[in-house]
């Protein structure tokens, strides 16, 4: 009997006419074939013409097809989310294209020989020679720079977050924003200037106090949103079992956010992992092998890649070498990031029981 009222009741008719799953995909083949005749036959030779026409016959065409079949309110509801596919392709599109472009350029000569040898001897416009002088100038530079910058701007969130109130407070906040938005060329020049004031010939423990300067402010700002969504619960809790602040900082809440913290330093060394100009002014450049970063001029990753294309002309065994350079330094900051990725979540506090 139940069964029957089951079977005879009415089937609700509240849920109008929706577009099948697959429709999206159909739109965007249509969009992409349309997009195409349209290029042959205008003659439009860029391939970006074409990607822009089809992207907005997509959105046009989601939104007419959904109010058509399922009304103008979830029309708008699918162009949204149209809008946002479209911002994500034009966005992975350039990406893409980069890593493809450095990869199938720097695989030419990136080898064994090219990673473990300097320049030496071999002119520019020879064949030869790496980048390994290039790459111990770069990592020490950069760990040197991660050395000063890196815990200064933790101390300077902590104070900020914790500790920090009235004029000072907000006088570090304001040079805070102001050095985020600095060029890394007055870094390099505010160092430059203090070594000509004593006489200094370039090192690289000079581009390193630059790159810091530049590091600074990017782990301050990183550290201090992390430390602001530490729960106040956390540190009340810590602070009514009558544990000094000091230790609450050092044993709640730091370790709670250290994934963050680590990630945000690891940003900021990618980022002056490729800062050329600073090194230019500060270190010069150097061919051969120098392996004390407190004596003589030295080189790195970045400068290397100029100074290769600069004397290429766009073509030649030096226009290999800076893609080769080029593709080794994207693979180190990748490195980097992978390895935040899992001090991050080592260090992340256990939620399970």
């Amino acid at each position: 009997m139940s069964n029957a009222v089951v079977a005879d009741k009415p089937v609700s008719t509240l849920q109008g006419a929706t577009l099948p799953k697959w429709s999206p995909y159909a739109i965007a083949g249509g969009s992409i074939v349309v997009a195409v005749l349209i290029g042959l036959l205008g003659s439009l030779d860029s391939k970006i013409q074409w990607g822009l026409i089809a992207a907005i016959l997509f959105v046009v065409g989601t939104y007419v097809i959904a109010a058509r079949v399922e009304g103008s309110r979830q029309a708008k509801d699918r162009i949204a989310t149209s809008l946002v596919w479209v911002a994500f392709l034009l966005a992975v599109v350039p990406l893409v294209s980069l890593l493809w472009t450095t990869i199938a350029r720097g695989v030419k000569v990136l080898d064994i020989y090219f990673l473990t040898h300097s320049m030496g001897v071999v002119g520019d416009t020879e064949p030869g020679g790496g980048i390994y002088h290039a790459i111990i100038g770069s990592l020490e530079q950069v760990g040197l720079a991660t050395l000063i910058g890196a815990p200064i701007g933790v101390l300077t969130a902590i104070y900020l977050v914790e500790y920090g109130q009235g004029k000072l407070s907000k006088a570090i906040t304001f040079f805070v924003d102001v050095m985020t938005g600095i060029p890394s060329i007055v870094a390099g020049l505010f160092i430059l200037s203090l070594m000509l004031m004593w006489d200094m010939q370039p090192f690289g423990f000079a581009g390193s106090c630059a790159l810091a300067i530049l590091m600074m402010p990017v782990v301050v700002r990183s550290t201090e949103e992390m430390l602001k969504l530490v729960p106040n619960e956390l540190r009340e809790a810590s602070l009514a079992l009558g544990i000094p602040k000091w230790r609450t900082i050092l044993k709640v809440v730091l370790p709670t956010a250290i994934g963050g913290i680590t990630t945000g330093i690891m940003l900021s060394v990618a980022r002056i992992a490729g800062e050329t100009a600073p090194v230019l002014l500060l270190v010069f450049g150097n061919p051969f092998i120098n392996n004390d970063p407190f004596h003589g001029a030295q080189a790195s990753l970045p400068l290397y890649i100029y100074q290769q294309f600069a004397q290429s002309a766009g073509s030649g065994a030096a226009y290999d070498r800076a893609w080769a350079a080029s593709l080794t330094l994207i693979a180190f900051v990748m490195i980097l990031n992978l390895v935040a990725r899992g001090i991050a979540r080592w260090k992340a506090p256990k939620t399970g029981r």
